[in-house]
């Protein structure tokens, strides 16, 4: 039996595994596709690099390591989500894994103001919602970033956060709420007191029943997060890698219960396209296992 919503929110609130970030979208995508070893020169147009990407993340979602129950949701690009998987529509492929599907939503962000980097405005966010609901997918993601301890600032970047939250919401879809605070931030201590504070503020005004997920840099002292985590509307804490390597990032979020892992670079640092099918699989499943330990640690 494919997953249901009831199944897919069963399963973020178990916990017991982490999510695949596979969203690297425009501006990020060359350097993705560097790091997996396809050199600059090898596309010529956005399609091509985008179908390299597509190519990649179709070997990752093959993989028999990625099916074996530790990841437990994937983040997909507008582009992946609109893909397909063996002539199945990604999103579709996906819950036949028993991994639970969410999609990018947010299309980059401001300038710095106030310490912080809004996000820049998403016109047709209900249509792609609706999209993005008629094709199986759980739940959304949406990525704001805090350079410093600003009052001002890390309250505007919370509540657009849950302000597009709310708008998720509506359509019967998760949002997982990001207000990554940069780990070169040399405040950060400080500014996580204020960001803890703001997001405990704004769920208060979210309705009885509703309930988000938030994304947030491991805590510089671990278990800063422990109220967030046992809030009643909250889902779910993940944690982003954050520049971090993924052994650093490992250690660090194995000293904070109830936090699960949503990593993109700590998941692909070590994939090449240059592998063969037996050593990528095995590379993988290495960064898996890795993941899901610290994870549920």
């Amino acid at each position: 039996m494919p997953m249901n919503t009831d199944d897919m929110t069963a399963k973020m609130a178990a916990g017991q595994g982490f999510i695949a970030a596979l969203d690297q979208s425009g501006g990020s995508t060359p350097k993705a596709l560097t790091g997996y070893g396809v050199e600059e020169g090898a596309w010529s147009s956005d399609e091509e690099m985008f179908e390299l990407i597509h190519q990649m993340r179709t070997r990752i979602i093959k993989s028999p390591t990625f099916a074996g129950g530790k990841v437990i949701g994937a983040i997909l690009f507008e582009k992946t989500m609109d893909g397909s998987v063996d002539g199945k529509p990604v999103p579709q492929a996906l819950i036949d894994l028993s991994v639970v599907p969410f999609l990018k939503i947010d299309k980059g962000l401001e300038a710095e103001t106030d310490g912080v980097q809004l996000m820049k405005p998403m016109p047709g966010l209900d249509a792609l919602l609706e999209r993005a609901k008629a094709l199986g997918v759980f739940g959304t993601k949406e990525r704001s970033v805090i350079n410093a301890a600003n009052a001002g600032g890390i309250a505007a970047v919370v509540a657009q956060q849950f302000e597009v939250g709310e708008q998720v919401l509506a359509h019967g879809l998760m949002p997982i709420l990001e207000p990554e605070y940069s780990i070169k931030a040399a405040d950060r201590g400080e500014g996580e007191e204020m960001l803890k504070a703001e997001i405990l503020k704004q769920l208060e005004g979210l309705p009885e029943g509703r309930q988000v997920m938030l994304k947030l840099s491991i805590p510089v002292v671990p278990n800063f997060y422990r109220e967030l985590i046992a809030h009643p509307k909250v889902l779910a804490v993940v944690a982003l890698s954050g520049g971090y390597s993924t052994d650093e990032a490992c250690e660090k979020l194995a000293e904070n219960q109830g936090m699960i892992a949503s990593f993109s670079r700590g998941l692909l640092q070590d994939l090449r396209a240059q592998q063969s099918d037996e050593e990528f699989d095995r590379t993988l499943g290495a960064a898996i296992d890795q993941i899901h330990m610290a994870s549920i640690r």
